[in-house]
Parts: C-alpha cells; structure tokens; sequence
C-alpha cells in the first residue's frame, strides 16, 4: 500500500493525500476524514526514510555515550532508556553511539542524525568544541566551559553538595568527608567530580568544620580502601557525603565490616538514583538523581535547538531534594 493506492480508494489526487500526512496544507473537513478513513481501513503507515528525505531531516537523535568506566552503569543504562522513551513519545529515534572517534565524526558529517545529546561531559570538550564549529544542533547532559553557545541539562552537583554539608554540619558534624568519582576523572575536570570538590572545600572552610575529600574507584574494594584512609587521616570523622554511586553499596559494607554503624557511628549522605539508595540496609538518605526528568529535559532541549538554531540553547539546572531515610543522626557525644 503506497500513497497513490490510498489515492485511488479515496477517490482524491496524491498531493491531496500527502497534504493530509504532512499537515502542511488545510483540506476540506469532508475531505480529511474520507482519506483518514482509508488509511486507517488499509493500515497504512508512511514510509519513514522518505517521509525523512521529503522533510530534510532524519528524525532521529544521537546520544553519544562515553563510559566513565569500563562499561556502562545500570544508572546510565536507566537514561538511555529516558532518552529513547522521551524522543519515541515526540516521534523520533535514537541512534547510539560509543566514545569512538569514527563513530562520532560519522554521525555528524554524514549527517545521520538531526542533532546530538552528548553525555559524562567535560569542562573542556573537544566534542563540543567540534560541534560548534559544525554549527551542528546538540545539547549536553553537564555544563562545560562553552555554556552560552549550547544548551544543557544537568545536575546541580554544587549547590547539593553545599546543602549536604550544611544538612550535616545542622545535626552537629564537625568532621565531614566527601567521598568523590576517581581521580582520573578529577583530572579530566569532568563536570560531577569537579563540581563537587570545589564545592565541598568552599562549605567546610565557610562553615568552620574539618572535611576531607577523597575520590573513589568503582568498586567495592576501591570504596574500603577509600574508607580506611578516611579513618587513618581523619579518626574522628563522623559523616559521609558520597556522590560516587557505582561505590556505594561497597561503602556501606565497609563501614559495617569496621564496626561502624550507620548512623550511630557515621552518618551517610549521597547523590545517587533511588534505586541505589533504596536497595541498599539500611536504606540511604539521598538526593535521588531523576533520570527520566533528565532524559526527557535533553529531548526537548535539543529539539528546540533542530527547529532554531538560532534560538539560545535552553539551560535546565535540576537540584532533587534530599529524602531522609534513617542514615543521618547527630554525632555520638
């Protein structure tokens, strides 16, 4: 079935049928509803690489996703997934891509997509530097240090690392540490970890009280031996901010393994997806990280950027509240 059979049925012309499948011309209400009804009596469902081709444009995003590890975590996993579902509801696709150099530069000077959501950015992005140089549409889940010629979507990894130290210092903790992404990542100036130590030691020295700051692998290992120097260098530490999600569970297990109860002995405070906080005994007080607001935030974003390119990139800075779940109490006298 092809728009000319369609024609035939309904005893109109094809442009009169494409103008009703493309809504770019107004036709008779009598006329609407008589071809309406023969497409959907005959199921027929437009072609999308020609109705692409006949539109100039792709309908289809990428998302480029560079793994700050060696793979992909269940957390990054959870928005793709918000991505592919926010541009499937506005009738697009998503193509993925790898932090692969050919992959990327495929994606943009083919032209297979119609814009780009890049993720894990960097203050310093040679991607977004080569975006912009393309005049190419894309978003970025983070800010970097181009913010005024794209839009973004991120977490406000700052103020909520502000707020926890203040949450904690409120309940009576002098000793505070801060439990951040590994160090390579801290060198790479990715947005979170950055974000989060500048933070960190900026609410410590205002607020008068002692804070350590240690970054962290992913794993659980990495997480007890994190631990163990917080200890040795700071014995008396009685509170964790923690935004390193892939190691918390081994957090938690070290404390428990060293006799430290949570949160008679140590309070702990996190940035992490609820599943994280919730899954874990005792369950975790966290700001809990929306994916899916996130996912659907950058869809809208970068399609706002494909129909103007002109228009100034939309900037949406997210700051979850904290959820109180029975992991912080006042210090132990």
């Amino acid at each position: 079935m092809n728009i000319g059979e369609i024609a035939k049925l309904a005893g109109v012309s094809r442009s009169t049928v494409s103008y009703v499948l493309s809504g770019k011309r107004q036709v008779s209400p009598e006329l609407h509803e008589r071809i309406t009804r023969v497409i959907e009596e005959a199921g027929y469902r437009p072609n999308a690489t020609a109705r692409a081709l006949a539109e100039g444009s792709t309908r289809t995003i990428g998302l480029v996703i560079p793994p700050t590890g060696p793979h992909l975590s269940v957390d990054q996993l959870h928005f793709v997934g918000a991505v592919a579902e926010a541009a499937a509801d506005r009738d697009f696709d998503v193509l993925l891509s790898p932090e692969r150099q050919q992959s990327f530069e495929r994606m943009v000077t083919e032209k297979r997509v119609d814009g780009v959501i890049l993720m894990e950015t960097v203050l310093r992005d040679a991607r977004v530097t080569r975006l912009i140089d393309e005049g190419f549409p894309f978003v970025t889940i983070g800010r970097t240090g181009a913010d005024d010629a794209h839009g973004w979507v991120d977490l406000d990894y700052a103020g909520l690392v502000t707020e926890g130290v203040r949450r904690l210092s409120a309940l009576g903790h002098r000793s505070i540490a801060l439990v951040n992404r590994p160090q390579e990542l801290l060198d790479h100036e990715y947005g979170p970890a950055f974000r989060a130590a500048d933070a960190f030691e900026k609410a410590t020295v205002e607020l008068e009280i002692a804070g350590i700051s240690r970054c962290c692998d992913d794993s659980d290992d990495a997480a007890a031996g994190c631990l163990d120097e917080i200890l040795a260098q700071a014995p008396d530490t009685t509170a964790i901010l923690t935004i390193n999600e892939r190691s918390l569970a081994g957090l938690v297990s070290a404390l428990s393994a060293r006799g430290k109860a949570i949160p008679d002995d140590v309070s702990l405070l996190a940035i992490t997806s609820v599943r994280n906080a919730t899954a874990l005994r005792p369950q975790i007080s966290a700001a809990d990280v929306p994916a899916a607001e996130m996912g659907e935030a950058a869809v809208d974003a970068l399609l706002r950027r494909i129909r103007s390119h002109t228009e100034p990139g939309p900037n949406v800075l997210i700051s979850p509240p904290f959820v109180d779940r029975g992991s912080l109490a006042p210090p132990r006298r």
